[in-house]
């Protein structure tokens, strides 16, 4: 396999971190880096993402709403959007 040299600037906090991690992987970073850019090519997109946290508030409703749920204060039926928003608020009071 020919090799080539890729020359990028970044963060000093960022490579500290990135290099920690890629060694409590067992990996060396220029592994990681391939794989990442060989993903980059198979799928022609980048995501930018991390996996959403709900706020404070709607970890509370959801916490609520699965507490109800579990009592059998549920519903059965198909609502619509002003429907189930009805429904939710009902279930937080």
């Amino acid at each position: 396999m020919q090799t080539s040299i890729i020359n990028i600037r970044i963060d000093k906090r960022i490579k500290q971190e990135v290099q920690a991690v890629a060694h409590g992987l067992g990996l060396p970073l220029g592994t990681i880096i391939n794989n990442y850019l060989n993903e980059l090519i198979r799928e022609k997109q980048v995501l930018f993402s991390i996996p959403p946290v709900p706020n404070d508030k709607l970890q509370k409703l959801l916490k609520q709403i699965k507490s109800k749920s579990k009592n059998k204060k549920s519903i059965q039926k198909s609502l619509d959007y002003n429907q189930a928003i009805a429904h939710l608020d009902k279930l937080c009071k």
